[in-house]
């Protein structure tokens, strides 16, 4: 019976020993920790943030076989699909960069330029242009067949004078 008692009290000691050290430490940090701590120091949207809806009839029209169909439409962006028969082509966006500033450095810096505005590739499949030192207008590639000069010809096709009026 003493070795019974001993056991439960040895036991009893460990789970209070156990339940001590957990509540005492502190938990290790979450790979969600980091996110939330970079959405808190993000650079916070300003108030002029221009409507996503208000891009769309910039975009180039339908037409020759092409589709465009139109996949996201939030404060500040809007995006669309470019499909040839049923086939993805490619993303087509328009985002505006008074929210994320740091978006448009890349094009202040480019010696290039497509319909006379700045233009950079961004990775190896995407290629933007700078509207009005503020809207971000891009084509990204869904299809290995989809070139860069086909995005420089696609953003050509954009009325990107017409979004230069947005922020004038």
């Amino acid at each position: 019976m003493v070795k019974s008692g001993f056991r439960w009290t040895v036991a009893l000691l460990l789970a209070c020993l156990a339940f001590t050290s957990a509540c005492s430490s502190a938990p290790a940090p979450s790979r969600w920790d980091a996110a939330d701590t970079a959405a808190v120091e993000a650079p916070a949207a300003t108030d002029d943030v221009l409507a996503g809806s208000a891009f769309n009839k910039f975009f180039p029209a339908e037409g020759d076989g092409y589709e465009r169909i139109y996949t996201q439409e939030k404060s500040g962006f809007a995006e669309a699909k470019l499909k040839q028969g049923g086939s993805d082509l490619a993303m087509l966006s328009v985002s505006d960069t008074a929210a994320n500033p740091s978006a448009a450095t890349r094009y202040r810096e480019s010696d290039r330029a497509i319909a006379g505005y700045p233009a950079a590739e961004i990775g190896s499949t995407a290629t933007g242009v700078l509207v009005g030192d503020r809207l971000q207008v891009k084509v990204l590639s869904r299809s290995d067949d989809f070139s860069p000069e086909d995005r420089a010809a696609w953003l050509e096709k954009f009325d990107l004078d017409g979004l230069e009026s947005l922020v004038k």
